[in-house]
């Protein structure tokens, strides 16, 4: 075999850095690189089972292949090549089992939806979606929660579902339109637990520490449970072993007293991912947390040793199971006080259950992370495995699929973390230096199309984290699609009414600084301590972001910058704004400090108030009239939420 092209695979050969500069792969990167793709056995190239994506009113020229992309390349710049051979007739079959017959190019009045291409001797996914996401009606605003940290006078030591939908009837009583959730990703309760909701076990689930038990059938016989689980709540710092403990003993007594057989059986034969998650659960109870350490046939998904796993471990899935569908009651119920937009973590834990599940489209020998910058000068390792975007793609993207609509179930939207991965991430091969690694490309137009067309179907806002360094061309691409982009106060040099209309627009992140620790100086305290760079003129700049615009003299309370950052938000021309309840409730610590190690709480801090305080805070009205951009008062009818005809703004119709 010829050498393999590095472009052809989809190897970025050099990059931008944060300051401009150029760099180039080393010839090492790119060797490991083209190892973890397989370019010593495959080469790049349509293949039979590849999907087609196409935008609705579009007709492209048919090839031989039943596609127009004769070369494969992923880059999105290459032009379509038409083969010479094109059949003369192709069968579409299309959603809802119609059939629809075409020459050599796609009909431009196909509808929506997932169908199938037919002829040439080959079947193959056809994607038809729409040339834009769903976009909400009216602007709004909203809180950004950190679940975990919200606790009230009934919480188990932690956040949890039953006290995002009070928050959430409060919310809309001021007028919000929504909430911005953290990760409610699927944690492994199998101590110790991980803390970060970027790394959970699976994005295909939700975290079973988000259940209120007393809420479930039997739940009222879990008291004894509960007023340990409480006494938690005294300690700010969030013990997740103690809460996953107590939980663990509540769920199996509820589900002993109540489960109904019948229901979760259904559910099981209906849900093939459900069984799947609920024996990788089973599994991990009986031989680890991580996959890899399991004996090889089950590690590798055996067949033979899967079947015989589920039917020795049948009542554990069955547990297993009945507790995802709890949660997906709860969340259903805080969905319905107020239009969630989710947040869909860039990966999963290596050793985690959508690895197990997908192992065989997931390049060996490479972690995900990010190029040195100027925040970090080291570089980023995440610890995530990637997608390898060939095989993803041969697979019709279906995991791409299904996590999309696993993660759209709040009815608002959804909020793509480091969204430049949908076109290109920074792989990192086995151990090297994060600064050694090296961009691959991802087929960013299909990956696009399908975003539009699940955002449209579930009539969500998409929201796409597009911070740092990102390329002008994938903005460009990212608006015309019609996501939400990402703007962020800290950040920003332009006056808020040069901010773009289709943007989200937020003082921090979970990442940053809170407004009161950046302004009284304890934020540049605490990297100090745990031993991170700590930039006092880097700090200042910050703080004279913060204070633009007629901003409070130095020295003044808090509150006051906070309101005042408020209000340069609230004089952008952004669609969405949100407040942290960080910066509500006066906050100085950061939910995360990126580096900080084992020394740090990240992930781990609950807000210094209960829920019930928080919510009868002065500063939450204030936020909200700011916020609303001259609605109504806090309390009132904004007209945020509904339109005259009845239409939600948010979300859909349920």
């Amino acid at each position: 075999m010829s050498t393999p092209s590095p472009t052809a695979w989809g190897l970025l050969r050099r990059h931008v850095d944060a300051r401009g500069e150029r760099h180039a792969l080393s010839g090492e990167t790119v060797e490991a690189l083209l190892g973890a793709l397989g370019a010593d056995r495959r080469r790049p190239g349509p293949g039979d089972g590849w999907p087609l994506v196409a935008v609705q009113g579009e007709s492209p020229a048919l090839g031989g292949d039943g596609g127009p992309e004769a070369g494969g390349s992923l880059d999105p710049a290459t032009p379509h090549r038409r083969p010479a051979g094109a059949p003369a007739e192709l069968e579409i079959e299309l959603e809802d089992g119609s059939g629809r017959a075409c020459g050599d190019r796609l009909p431009p009045d196909l509808p929506l939806g997932y169908h199938q291409l037919h002829g040439g001797g080959h079947d193959r996914l056809l994607v038809v979606t729409p040339p834009r996401c769903h976009l909400p009606s009216a602007p709004g605003f909203g809180f950004a929660v950190q679940l975990y940290g919200v606790r009230s006078a009934a919480s188990w030591g932690i956040g949890d579902l039953a006290d995002l939908t009070e928050l959430g009837r409060w919310a809309a009583g001021l007028g919000a339109s929504m909430l911005l959730v953290n990760p409610l990703h699927a944690s492994l309760p199998i101590p110790p637990i991980e803390p970060s909701p970027y790394f959970p076990t699976s994005r295909l689930f939700l975290d079973p520490l988000c259940l209120r038990p007393e809420l479930l059938p039997g739940g009222v016989a879990t008291g004894d449970l509960a007023a340990a689980a409480r006494r938690l709540n005294g300690d700010r710092l969030i013990d997740r072993d103690r809460v996953a403990s107590l939980k663990a003993a509540a769920l199996e007594r509820c589900f002993r007293e109540s489960a109904v057989p019948g229901e979760v059986d259904a559910a099981l034969s209906a849900r093939p991912r459900l069984c799947d998650f609920g024996l990788f659960c089973a599994l991990a109870e009986r031989h680890g947390k991580d996959w890899r350490d399991w004996p090889r046939p089950l590690a590798r998904r055996d067949p033979a040793a899967t079947r015989a796993a589920a039917v020795e471990l049948a009542e554990r899935v069955r547990f297993h199971a009945w507790v995802q569908l709890q949660l997906d009651r709860q969340l259903d119920q805080a969905s319905a006080a107020l239009p969630l937009i989710c947040d869909l973590a860039v990966g999963f834990h290596p050793g985690g259950a959508d690895a197990w599940l997908w192992q065989d489209l997931i390049a060996p020998g490479v972690t995900v992370g990010a190029p040195p910058d100027p925040f970090n000068s080291a570089g980023q390792e995440w610890g995530l495995p990637a997608f390898d975007p060939w095989k993803l793609r041969a697979a019709g993207y279906a995991p791409f699929i299904e996590t999309l609509r696993a993660n759209l179930r709040g009815g608002g939207g959804l909020r793509i973390d480091h969204v430049m991965g949908l076109e290109r991430l920074w792989w990192i091969p086995a151990g090297s230096r994060p600064a050694d690694g090296g961009y691959v490309r991802y087929p960013v137009d299909d990956l696009l199309g399908i975003v539009a067309l699940e955002s449209v179907r579930h009539r969500a806002t998409i929201i796409g984290e597009d911070l740092g360094t990102v390329p002008s061309d994938l903005r460009t691409r990212l608006r015309r699609r019609g996501l939400l982009s990402y703007v962020v106060l800290l950040f920003e040099d332009r006056r808020p009414a040069r901010w773009p209309r289709q943007a989200l627009a937020a003082v921090t992140t979970h990442d940053l600084p809170t407004t009161t620790g950046l302004w009284d100086g304890s934020d540049l305290e605490e990297r100090s301590r745990l031993g991170l760079p700590s930039d006092a003129a880097a700090t200042r700049e910050l703080v004279g972001r913060l204070r633009r615009d007629g901003g409070p003299a130095p020295g003044a309370p808090a509150a006051a910058i906070v309101l005042h950052a408020h209000r340069r938000l609230a004089a952008s021309p952004c669609t969405v704004l949100t407040a942290t309840l960080e910066d509500l409730a006066g906050v100085r610590e950061r939910p995360n400090q990126p580096g900080g190690g084992p020394s740090s709480t990240n992930w781990s801090l609950a807000l210094p108030v209960s829920r019930e305080r928080l919510q009868a805070l002065p500063r939450a009205r204030e936020l909200a009239l700011i916020l609303s951009r001259g609605g109504t008062a806090p309390g009132g009818d904004s007209g945020v939420g509904a339109t005259g005809a009845g239409e939600p703004k948010w979300g859909r119709t349920t």
